[in-house]
């Protein structure tokens, strides 16, 4: 084994100690990414750790240098991404870094954000530093790759989560759902809410099932939750639009509001070019999402799906069949004609809640 490999090696326990960390602050820290830290003495003892726990704290690396003190001194920084070097609503962590003493710097990814793409590891490395790369990479991407997605893309990544029956319906043909799964599925979906910068739905299952689309209280402040619709055509009254624990947005495109539309009360208006999955993103993007959740009905799935909107998919299986020729599937039509043309999953994770099956696969695009 190459010199480099050994020396990475050995610092593969303590990132991955780092990567435990940084999952602590999943769901909170958007638009930053989720990082985590470890401080090691001059002997190779741990001395400190920390986490970014929500966008305006303190950055993981301060925390970890913070808790180490003056033991940090000849020692190492364990970090699962690039320290920045720029002032945002915190000071720089590579100031902290030199001013803490510490002999190396070990990361996991570079920092895609342009403000920093590389500058802070230049920035340590003249000072003196040693500097290893590269520790973990694939699963710091894995971690982090709602925030590298939205970087790259202007878009936030995409969930897209569906319930069905075994013989694969999300509801009756009168449109009756509740409940094709359990409770203990259920209350998995509300931790995934809560991991989410926002929950999306479409105006017919606004109209069909009243959602409430909450963590229930498992995150604060709950995710935003968001309405795209087309018509307008929506209820004077519905549960989003009780904004008193959970912010709503209705996201609409101007040409909708013809013919005497009018808004509802309590939601914040967000005006889109067209009332388009893609448009969508990308303002959520501009407002920081890094991640969103949608819980929409066929059309707008498909819809979200063709414009390259989905990056993964969570589908629920309850043990029950629905049957009925008319009763609705999760997906509408993608115009395939053969089968070279349908979307080939990786095999999905499979997890079992209660009664019910949870399965969970990446969504590539071709």
């Amino acid at each position: 084994m190459k010199s480099r490999d050994l020396l990475v090696e050995s610092w593969i326990p303590w990132m991955r100690r780092a990567l435990q960390l940084a999952e602590l602050g999943d769901g909170q820290t958007s638009p930053n990414p989720l990082v985590g830290a470890v401080v090691l003495d001059s002997k190779g003892n741990i001395v400190g750790e920390g986490y970014h726990a929500c966008a305006g704290a303190a950055h993981a690396e301060v925390n970890a240098l913070e808790q180490a003190g003056s033991r940090a001194n000849g020692g190492s920084l364990i970090v699962t991404l690039e320290p920045c070097c720029h002032q945002g609503k915190t000071p720089p962590c590579t100031e902290a870094i030199l001013k803490s003493g510490v002999s190396s710097v070990v990361v996991a990814l570079e920092d895609p954000d342009p403000r920093v793409s590389g500058k802070g590891l230049s920035l340590l490395e003249a000072s003196g530093l040693k500097v290893v790369k590269g520790v973990l990479s694939a699963e710091a991407s894995f971690q982090n790759r709602a925030f590298l997605h939205r970087v790259s893309t202007g878009r936030p990544w995409g969930i897209l989560k569906w319930a069905m029956s075994l013989d694969g319906r999300i509801a009756l043909p009168n449109g009756s759902s509740k409940w094709i799964t359990g409770g203990d599925a259920r209350g998995w979906v509300h931790h995934l809410r809560a991991k989410c910068d926002a929950v999306i739905t479409g105006g017919g299952t606004l109209r069909n099932d009243d959602p409430l689309l909450t963590s229930r209280g498992k995150r604060n402040p709950e995710p935003l939750r968001v309405v795209l619709t087309q018509s307008l055509n929506l209820p004077r009254k519905a549960n989003l639009w009780n904004t008193s624990f959970a912010k709503t947005v209705l996201a609409y495109s101007e040409k909708e509001l013809g013919n005497g539309k009018t808004l509802p009360d309590g939601p914040e208006a967000l005006l889109l070019p067209e009332a388009e999955p893609s448009c969508l993103l990308e303002a959520l993007a501009r407002r920081g999402c890094n991640k969103v959740l949608w819980e929409c009905g066929p059309s707008l799935a498909t819809a979200a799906i063709k414009q390259e909107c989905v990056q993964e998919l969570v589908v629920v299986v309850g043990p029950k069949l629905l049957g009925g020729e008319l009763a609705k599937t999760p997906l509408g039509d993608f115009s395939f004609s053969n089968m070279k043309q349908v979307f080939s999953l990786d095999l999905p994770s499979a997890q079992k809640y209660g009664n019910d099956w949870l399965f969970e696969t990446l969504f590539v695009h071709q």
